[in-house]
C-alpha cells in the first residue's frame, strides 16, 4: 500500500464527509501531480474508489431522510447516459492524448471551485421547505452534462452538481442539497467506473491505497461534520482546487499556490459582501412598504 497516496484518499474522504464535495476534484490532481500517476489511470482509479466511497455518505442521508427522490430520479436520468459515454470517451482517447485530459480536469476542477464559491454567496439561512417543486427539463440536462463531466475527468459529481440543485431548487435545505447529491452520485459513479473498468485502465493497487484512506476519512467527516464549521473548510477547499486546477493547466507551482492563496482571503470576504447585500435588500423592501 502505498501510504501517501492513502494520505490523499483520507484528506479527500473528509472532505466529502464534511463538505459533501471535493473528491474527485482533488484526488485526481493530486495523483497526478503529486504522485505522477498518468492522468486517464488516476481519472479511472479515483471513480472505481468513489463508487465504494459515496454510499457510505448516501446511506447516512437515506437513514435522515434528507433526500429529494423525485430530484435524484430526474438527474439520473440525464447524467447516466452520459456517464457512461463520458467513461468511453477517456478511454478513447489514448495514451497520445492524456495531455488533453490533464487540461479538461484542470478546466474541471476551477468551474468547480467557481461553483463552490457560487454556492457561498447566493446561499441563505437553512430553509424550513423540504424543495418539493421539481423542474425536470432542467434538471435532466444537468444530470447529462454533468454525467458527460464525471464519466470524462470524474469531477463534479459532487461540487458541480450541488451547486446547481441550489439554483434550481431555492427551497432546498442544506441537508437535503448534499443528501440528495449524494444519491444520485452513487448510480452516477457508478456506471462511470464500470465504463473505465471495461476499458481497462483501473490500477487496483491504486485503488486499494486510495480506499484504505478515503473510507476511515468519510466516516470521521460524516461524524464531525455537525460540529465543524462550514464556512472554513469550503473557503480552504476552494483555495486548494483553485491550487490544483491551475497546476493542471501548466501553471507553475508556485503561481498556482499564490492563486490558492488570494482565494482564500477573498473567500473570507464573502460572509460580509452577503451580509451586505442582505442589509440593502431588506432596506429596499422597507422603502417599499413604507412608500
Amino acid at each position: 500500500m502505498d501510504l501517501g497516496v492513502a494520505a490523499t484518499g483520507l484528506l479527500t474522504g473528509l472532505m466529502v464527509g464534511v463538505t459533501g464535495m471535493g473528491g474527485g476534484a482533488l484526488t485526481m490532481p493530486l495523483l497526478t501531480l503529486v504522485f505522477g500517476v498518468p492522468p486517464l489511470a488516476a481519472v479511472s482509479s479515483d471513480l472505481v474508489a468513489a463508487a465504494v466511497m459515496k454510499p457510505l455518505g448516501a446511506a447516512v442521508h437515506l437513514r435522515r431522510r434528507t433526500v429529494q427522490p423525485a430530484l435524484v430520479g430526474w438527474l439520473c436520468l440525464g447524467s447516466l447516459p452520459c456517464a457512461a459515454a463520458g467513461s468511453l470517451l477517456a478511454g478513447s482517447l489514448g495514451r497520445g492524448t492524456e495531455s488533453l485530459l490533464k487540461e479538461l480536469v484542470g478546466a474541471a476542477v476551477l468551474l468547480a471551485a467557481i461553483t463552490l464559491f457560487a454556492r457561498m454567496l447566493l446561499s441563505r439561512r437553512e430553509s424550513t421547505s423540504d424543495g418539493t417543486r421539481v423542474r425536470p427539463v432542467p434538471t435532466v440536462l444537468l444530470g447529462a452534462v454533468a454525467g458527460l463531466v464525471v464519466g470524462t475527468t470524474s469531477v463534479g459529481s459532487g461540487s458541480i452538481i450541488i451547486v446547481v440543485l441550489l439554483l434550481l431548487n431555492r427551497g432546498l435545505s442544506s441537508a437535503r442539497l448534499v443528501g440528495t447529491d449524494l444519491v444520485q452520485a452513487v448510480p452516477l459513479v457508478l456506471v462511470s467506473a464500470l465504463g473505465h473498468l471495461v476499458a481497462g485502465d483501473v490500477h487496483i493497487g491504486l485503488v486499494g491505497s486510495l480506499l484504505a484512506g478515503s473510507i476511515p476519512g468519510v466516516l470521521a467527516g460524516s461524524l464531525v461534520s455537525a460540529r465543524v464549521p462550514d464556512r472554513p473548510v469550503r473557503v480552504l477547499l476552494g483555495g486548494m482546487l483553485v491550487t490544483t486546477g491551475l497546476m493542471m493547466l501548466g501553471t507553475d507551482v508556485l503561481t498556482g499556490v499564490a492563486a490558492g492563496l488570494l482565494v482564500v482571503l477573498l473567500g473570507t470576504a464573502i460572509p460580509p459582501l452577503r451580509n451586505a447585500m442582505s442589509r440593502r435588500s431588506a432596506a429596499h423592501e422597507h422603502r417599499e412598504v413604507v412608500g
